[in-house]
Parts: C-alpha cells; structure tokens; sequence
C-alpha cells in the first residue's frame, strides 16, 4: 500500500496502487486494478489533450506550412533523434513530441525513441491506432537482446483477433 502526503501532510490519502503514466500499459493496468477493487492513483507528467481542441486539430494536411514537413533547420535544431524514423515529426503533430534538446538522452546503441508527455502516451502520437502485430513482435525483445522479453506470445492474444 503507498500513502501519499499532500500540502501540509494533514490530508492522507492512501492507495493499493500507483501507476506511474496513463499511455497504453498505465491505463490498461489502472482499469485492471480498478475493476479488482483496488484504490488506484495515476501520475502522469503530460498535458490533459482535448479531442479537437489541440493547435492542428482542424487544419487539414495542405493547409499546413510547408505541405505539413517541418524544415531542415528545426529538425536539426529540435528533432535530430525522433526525426531518425524520418516519417515522424511533421507539422500535424510535432507539439505532441519532446524536442530533444530539451529532453536529451544517452545512447550506447542507437535507440529510436518516440516520446512526448501528455495523457494518452504514444497511443494519442500514434493517431490512436495500433495495426495487428505478429508473433515475430512478441519475440523481437529476446531475440535481439534489448529488453525484458514479453510475458505473452502472439497465441495468447490470437483469440481476440478471431
């Protein structure tokens, strides 16, 4: 159980569980913890996004500066790591990613590492979508040795799909 003290530490308020981030994993854990009874509370760094209220939400793609490409010299200055996946900062949504001298990291090995901070996480940079994956994605982790390997496997989830 965590207890977290606010203001004066008068007030305590107690929980079963703290998720830190509300993308895709933190708000999938946060519904499962809440739908097993447990006092749950979320921290998330990010701004609140409103559908339809977010600096392009209207404009459509042509109406955009520069057919919707952020110039050379701000990529350059601002998105020299994210922009690596070359298709991803654009005009549409770059206030939703963290410029990257604002938000440095290290690398050993080249890490291509989409962030941003508001609610939703990635699902909302994503354009709140993600495509069906494979059973190479599940394996991907262990097989290049990078990360923890998943716990599931595509035929965990398969039945979902069907």
């Amino acid at each position: 159980m965590g207890t977290m003290n606010f203001n004066t530490g008068q007030n305590e308020n107690q929980y079963d569980a703290i998720v830190i981030g509300s993308g895709i994993r933190g708000g999938y854990a946060v519904m499962d913890l809440c739908y097993k009874g447990f006092k749950t509370l979320v921290l998330e760094r990010g701004r609140m996004v409103t559908h339809g209220q977010y600096p392009t939400a209207a404009a459509d793609p042509w109406e955009l500066p520069n057919q919707n490409m952020v110039s050379a010299e701000e990529i350059a200055k601002h998105y020299f790591k994210q922009n690596r996946l070359v298709w991803w900062v654009r005009e549409d949504h770059k206030h939703f990613i963290n410029k990257d001298d604002e938000y440095p990291y290290d690398e050993v090995n080249r890490f291509d590492w989409i962030r941003g901070h508001h609610v939703g996480g990635r699902s909302i940079m994503w354009g709140k979508h993600c495509y069906r994956w494979s059973d190479i994605d599940f394996g991907a982790n262990a097989k290049e040795g990078i990360a923890i390997d998943r716990p599931i496997r595509y035929k965990d989830i398969e039945p979902w799909y069907e």
